[in-house]
Formats: C-alpha cells, structure tokens, sequence
C-alpha cells in the first residue's frame, strides 16, 4: 500500500511523470489518482512479466494520462525500436552486479539493459514533452549515453550528494 502511495506523493509538485506499477490492477488505480491529483502528462506502465517499468521481454500495459484524460494501451519493444529482450538478459543482481550494469550502460556498453534504460527515458522525454514519439525519445537517449553526457550527469549528481553528506 504504501508502496502506491508513495509514487502518487510528489513534494516536488511534478507536472510530468512516469510511474512504474506493481499490477495491472494497480496501474489502472493510479492512473486514475493521478489524472485526479492533476498530473498534466505522464504514464503509469506494467510490464507483462512484473517489472514496475516499460519492459522490453514483451508488452507493457500503459495508461497514459494527458490534461485530466487516461488512455490504456499496450506497447511493446518494437514500438521504441529495439528488440525483444530474453528474461535472463535483464535479471539483477546484488548492488555490485547493479553499479556494473550501470557502468556498462553510461560507458556506451549496447544490449538488452541499455535498451531498457533506453526505452524508459524515451517515455520520460515524452511525458516531460521534450520530444513528440517514443523513437524521438530513443534518438536522443542513444546521443546523451554515446556523447558521454548521461555519464556526466550521473557523476555531477554523485558529487552534489557525497558534497551534502559531508
């Protein structure tokens, strides 16, 4: 429960958002909170095989909301331009297997986990209206990982924080 409501409290009063749901059941559930909360822009997604985010080892349930209106549809890999992943391609690990993978990914590494970051941060810029298609989206995550620039951010936001903390 808390889990739901966590994703529907913002304190950042967000106008855009991409929401990962735990259900089916539970993406239809918040879609609904968060056209009515008045989320102008944004997705809350599902994927067929339970990831709280767009999948790419098959269909993803997507309700799009957009100016007080939610919309269900179905996308899958193909809809962002990548291929279909295998489940073994995208299993996680402890946190040293995940900074890797991260690593990998910012350092330029292609596969199945930098088409899932990929297609992820396509429906950010969608919902953010940076870009119009979830292929836009695509082209311009493949130039800010491949630039080196995603690998910047990452590494500014890392000192911000260990500055905070000290």
């Amino acid at each position: 429960m808390f889990d739901l409501l966590g994703s529907l409290t913002n304190p950042a009063g967000a106008t855009a958002q991409i929401v990962g749901a735990p259900s089916a059941w539970a993406a239809e559930l918040m879609a609904g909170a968060l056209a009515a909360l008045g989320l102008e822009r944004g997705f809350v997604v599902h994927g067929s095989d339970g990831m709280d985010e767009i999948t790419t080892t098959g269909p993803t349930l997507v309700f799009e909301i957009r100016d007080g209106k939610v919309e269900r549809r179905e996308l899958e890999p193909l809809d962002f331009g990548v291929r279909t992943a295998q489940p073994a391609d995208l299993e996680g690990g402890d946190q040293a297997r995940h900074l890797e993978v991260a690593k990998a990914v910012l350092s330029g590494e292609r596969g199945a986990a930098r088409d899932i970051v990929l297609v992820n941060a396509a429906a950010a810029l969608v919902a953010a209206g940076k870009v119009d298609t979830f292929l836009e989206g695509v082209a311009v995550s493949v130039v800010s990982l491949d630039s080196g620039a995603a690998r910047g951010k990452v590494e500014e936001l890392r000192r911000f924080t260990r500055a905070g903390s000290a």
